[in-house]
């Protein structure tokens, strides 16, 4: 008769900026490959706001977490 033994779950809390970030980056690139954006101006344009909603929601999760 096999013993049950209970594992704790090893869970971790969503890094949002680093999955936000990693999704904004690949996104970047086949926008890039497909040779939807052609203007370097746009690309960072486009880079910068996504960092700064990453970041904006990676605040407010933590504000929302109580840490």
């Amino acid at each position: 008769m096999p013993r049950e033994v209970e594992r704790q779950k090893r869970l971790h809390r969503t890094d949002w900026m680093a999955l936000l970030s990693g999704v904004l980056f690949v996104v970047l690139g086949i926008l890039v490959v497909t040779r939807a954006i052609r203007e370097p101006v746009v690309l960072i344009g486009v880079m910068v706001l996504g960092l700064a909603f990453a970041g904006l929601v990676a605040i407010v999760a933590r504000v929302v977490r109580g840490k």
